[in-house]
């Protein structure tokens, strides 16, 4: 997957980092050849209020990871969580998970980047990620992460793993037909998913953006 880090980051980011991303992306397409539910874009956004509750339910998972309380996961408190529930993660696929969820960069997973690297080890089928989704209890939110996924293969038309401009647009109109302002509405919503600006938008930028649609943003803590 491209993620939310420039083509020009590439060099930043490691090979390993850049096989995670490449699995998301083929995890993607395997989800995209089942098709979807989804028949519009409005359906999505039918579903806002019941994905942000089970997106908050995610807190008691963050709070447990965030051990000293400072409303952000370092890379230290995630180790000791993936050891403490004894999951067989290797250090170096838990920096990779690390590094790929933390967006600004800063050495600490905030609330909303934390949403994103659950789904990401939801997504994961390998041993691992399977061992992870039941320690850490993911499958009381199995059904918020379905309907993310769902929704991102009814945006994915051409089933490649990525969202292309084109692609937002028809799926915009396809949810309001005939509508004038339905080009600039595509537009907008793409860009506030095209996180990176190279014109592709990834199942993990789509799930940035799709935070702050429903309203969980950087500084949740902040504002309760």
């Amino acid at each position: 997957m491209g993620g939310v880090f420039g083509r020009h980051d590439a060099n930043k980011r490691s090979s390993h980092g850049s096989n995670l991303e490449a699995k998301m992306v083929e995890s993607m397409r395997q989800r995209a050849s089942h098709g979807t539910s989804v028949k519009s874009f409005n359906t999505i956004i039918m579903k806002f209020p019941r994905i942000d509750e089970g997106l908050r339910k995610c807190k008691t998972i963050f709070e447990q990871f965030d051990e000293d309380s400072n409303g952000e996961i370092d890379k230290g408190e995630l180790k000791n969580c993936f050891h403490k529930l004894e999951l067989s993660f290797t250090e170096e696929e838990i920096s990779d998970l690390f590094e790929a969820c933390d967006v600004n960069e800063d050495m600490g997973m905030k609330f909303n980047e934390f949403i994103v690297f659950l789904c990401l080890v939801y997504l994961l089928n390998d041993q691992a990620a399977s061992e992870a989704k039941t320690k850490m209890g993911l499958g009381n939110i199995e059904s918020t992460f379905e309907t993310l996924v769902d929704a991102f293969v009814f945006l994915d038309k051409n089933k490649d793993g990525y969202v292309s401009k084109d692609e937002m647009i028809t799926a915009i109109n396809e949810s309001i037909p005939g509508e004038r302002s339905s080009g600039r509405i595509a537009m907008k919503r793409f860009e506030e998913m095209d996180w990176d600006k190279n014109g592709m938008v990834t199942f993990k930028e789509f799930l940035f953006a799709f935070t702050r649609w429903v309203g969980i943003g950087e500084n949740e803590d902040e504002d309760e």
